[in-house]
């Protein structure tokens, strides 16, 4: 047992020192053929030698990738690499039992150095004793190698030339390489070279030789800070060596660098320099160089600024007005902020001035510097001044003269130039007379006195490019001659847009109905919605049936009237529309109502019943219609009854006082003595009635005792009602008497033989008139008894019954 314990033992230590001596050992040799340094662009190949009988395989790059090889043997392999153009990594590995690293080769991949060129020196003078020889040249393309590269310098001194020395070189990562060293001052000419090698090969360049003092460059100046006056600043220059040419520079923000001449030969250290001729209130940067007799300039020094004193403003202010207001009692002015050339100082304010000759009155009014316009009072020989003030005083006054000619006017066109600028051109016309410039002003459509904008330009132009247009918008200007008179002609121009869209939303909208006409008024759409340019407003009107009219009205209207429109309810909307963007979208909608006219229809009742009335009178002027309307209508009217007290009869025997008497007899009795002349009553009498027709009222009334009647019995045609009123000379009673009579007419006793002429014509005339109508009375006479009474009779006694007057069957 302890011998097989023993040898076991000895094995397990065997096994274990085998493993550890291989472990560690590489599987391969690996190798080039054309070394670990190849150009870029060669080709080679690369070889693996197996150690141990096993598979190999071969791989490059990272990550690695495998590559197809060939086998040369059974312990070899090989790739063959085409076309090299990076650093590349190869690997080989075998696969056995044992557990073997791989074996690796880093190929270099680059070019062999370039000739170095355009070696400059420049020999920096410190000071009187002693200087600095700057070299820098050219390496040429990368190599993607490492190079090292040496400067060679030979120096020659009075008649004594140095052995070539050798300097280190400064890569700082770029194409040119810099090498300084110290020279004495007793050193008048130098050469230099440089040499480059890498591991694929070298380089040298061509040998440049230097004398000194052509390269010599002292130090840049120190300035101290500029003291300014208005137009001068002096400046204070410090020399580390003593030059003979020095040249300063200044500028403003807004310019280039300029020149001060050359102040010529410098025997100090330190100078005082004077700069002049510069702008008042402008802020300046000055810089310096230096230069020997012979050699270069040296560096710029630092930028030292000043800010030159003000000065009374020089120049006018650029100034511009708008057209007098409707009521011409204000006049808008406004200005450009002034540059630093007109203002020669920071500006504290404006001062505007009126001028009225007729008076001699000034008035001035102080405007703060922050305010570009001011709204002055009009007249119409005013002279209007602007003038701008600073520390120093006020500028000149820019006049503005509100005299206006009504010139030719100009052709003017606009088209747009690009999205945010119109160019506007026009034409002079032949006979135009001379002016000195033109302005050409814009401003968004309907804010003139908000956002007025102008430019001046010679007499000889005829186009302006306006700038600062915001697309979707309308703008509106006028282009506007100015004469040597200092009058002004305008040419308008409208419509002004570079891009358009149809308005974002509609008018605002009020209506007002007055009987059968709608007023239709609206405000502009906000100038954020219109789109561009509205050309014209369309308002839409539809009643309850559907029934829909449209109406174009122009853009500058703000007021519309629709007429004529019958009873109903109606809706009203509008649009807008520009010129390319089309029509935009409803605004709001509004519903009214048209009521029927009252006043009308009773109008027309009215002038109906006026021309019937009318026709109806027309129609009754004729006699024999007249009677047969009278005759139609009777029994709607009152019966007539005549006045005693007024007839002709009463008043002639209102002559006899006393005793009165009336004696009726048949026509053929003879008059009586006591009577001078016949007595004629008018006395109405009526045809009996049918049951259809009207019945006459009987009237009621005492009867004096001596007045007789006629029976009834003896009338021989139909009863009548009728009154008969007698005048008595009695001063005590008055009596109606109311009788039926058959009788035609009411005649005195003494018949119509003995009536004057007068009353004869009046009875022909009477009887011809009737003679055309119908007959309703009868035509014989009825003899009475006599009737005398006593007294007057006066309308006080007539009492008449009329509760049953229109009483009728029908």
């Amino acid at each position: 047992m302890a011998t097989i314990s023993q040898i076991w033992s000895i094995f397990t230590a065997v096994t274990v020192l085998v493993v550890q001596l291989y472990t560690g050992e590489k599987a391969c040799d690996i190798s080039s053929s054309a070394g670990t340094v190849v150009q870029r662009g060669s080709t080679f190949k690369v070889y693996c030698t197996f150690k141990h009988k096993c598979k190999g395989s071969m791989y490059s790059d990272h990550p690695p990738t495998l590559q197809r090889h060939s086998d040369l043997n059974h312990t070899t392999i090989c790739l063959n690499v085409v076309n090299i153009t990076k650093n590349q990594t190869y690997s080989c590995h075998c696969k056995c039992p044992l557990a073997l690293d791989p074996c690796g080769l880093d190929i270099s991949a680059g070019y062999p150095p370039d000739r170095p060129k355009n070696i400059s020196c420049i020999y920096k003078v410190t000071n009187s004793e002693s200087g600095v020889v700057f070299c820098t040249w050219n390496q040429g393309r990368d190599t993607y190698l490492g190079n090292s590269s040496e400067l060679w310098v030979r120096t020659v001194s009075e008649n004594h030339t140095a052995e070539p020395v050798t300097y280190k070189v400064s890569n700082k990562g770029t194409d040119v390489l810099t090498a300084s060293f110290t020279v004495s001052p007793s050193v008048h000419l130098i050469s230099a070279w440089v040499q480059v090698q890498n591991a694929l090969g070298s380089a040298v360049s061509s040998i440049t030789s230097y004398t000194l003092s052509d390269i010599a460059m002292p130090s840049a100046p120190d300035l101290g800070q500029p003291e300014c006056s208005s137009r001068e600043c002096v400046i204070q220059v410090k020399h580390s060596v003593r030059t003979q040419h020095l040249e300063i520079q200044y500028s403003t923000e807004a310019q280039t660098w300029s020149s001060y001449p050359d102040s010529g030969v410098q025997m100090s250290l330190v100078q005082v320099q004077s700069i002049s001729s510069l702008e008042p209130y402008s802020l300046y940067h000055f810089r310096a160089r230096t230069r020997f007799s012979t050699g270069l300039w040296s560096e710029w020094s630092t930028n030292v600024s000043s800010r030159t004193q003000e000065e009374a403003p020089a120049k006018k202010l650029d100034v511009w007005y708008t057209e007098p207001a409707s009521d011409f009692k204000s006049l808008k002015v406004y200005w450009k902020e002034a540059n630093v050339s007109i203002a020669r100082g920071k500006i504290i304010g404006y001062e505007v001035r009126v001028y009225r000759p007729n008076s001699g009155e000034v008035d001035s009014v102080n405007i703060s510097a922050d305010l570009r316009s001011d709204l002055v009072h009009f007249c119409a020989n005013c002279e209007v001044t602007v003038c701008a003030r600073n520390s120093k005083g006020l500028s000149p006054p820019a006049r503005i003269e509100t005299h206006h000619t009504k010139g030719e006017p100009l052709e003017v066109v606009h088209v747009p130039a690009d999205n945010h600028s119109v160019s506007i051109s026009w034409r002079k016309p032949e006979t135009a007379p001379q002016h000195a410039e033109y302005v050409v002003e814009w401003y968004p459509e309907g804010h003139k006195l908000e956002e007025l904008r102008w430019v001046r330009l010679g007499r000889n132009s005829d186009r302006a490019i306006i700038t600062g247009v915001k697309p979707f918008e309308c703008y509106e200007g006028a282009v506007c001659v100015v004469y040597n008179e200092s009058s002004v002609s305008r040419t308008r121009f409208t419509g002004v847009t570079t891009m358009e869209s149809a308005p974002e939303a509609g008018p605002s909208l009020q209506e007002e109905v007055e009987g059968n006409k709608v007023t239709v008024t609206w405000r502009e759409i906000p100038r954020g919605q219109r789109g561009g340019c509205i050309t014209n407003y369309t308002i839409y009107l539809e009643n309850s049936s559907g029934d829909r009219r449209s109406y174009s009205v122009p853009a500058s209207k703000r007021t519309y009237i629709i007429k004529d429109l019958f009873p109903a309810v109606y809706n009203l909307w509008m649009t807008a529309s520009t010129a390319t963007g089309g029509e935009g979208r409803e605004g709001q909608t509004v519903k009214f109502f048209i009521q029927q006219d009252t006043q009308l229809s009773l109008l027309l009742v009215v002038v109906v019943s006026f021309l019937m009335a009318f026709t109806l009178l027309c129609l009754c002027q004729t006699a024999a219609i007249k009677q047969r309307f009278c005759v139609i209508f009777q029994c709607l009217t009152l019966d007539d009854v005549p006045d005693p007290a007024n007839s002709k009869w009463a008043k002639e025997c209102t002559q006899e006082k006393g005793k009165m008497k009336l004696q009726l007899q048949p026509s053929n009795s003879s008059v009586t003595a006591e009577e001078e002349e016949p007595i004629l009553v008018d006395v109405e009498e009526l045809p009996k009635q049918s049951s259809d027709t009207c019945t006459p009222t009987a009237v009621s009334s005492q009867l004096d005792p001596h007045i007789s009647l006629t029976e009834p019995s003896t009338l021989l045609y139909p009863q009548t009602t009728y009154i008969k009123s007698f005048s008595h000379d009695s001063d005590s009673s008055d009596h109606t008497q109311t009788s039926l009579d058959t009788t035609v007419d009411y005649i005195s006793s003494h018949g119509l033989g003995n009536m004057d002429e007068g009353d004869e014509e009046e009875e022909e005339d009477d009887e011809e008139e009737f003679a055309e109508m119908p007959s309703f009375f009868p035509s014989h006479n009825i003899i009475l008894d006599s009737l005398e009474f006593g007294g007057k009779l006066t309308l006080d006694t007539v009492k008449i019954d009329c509760n049953n007057l229109f009483q009728n069957n029908f």
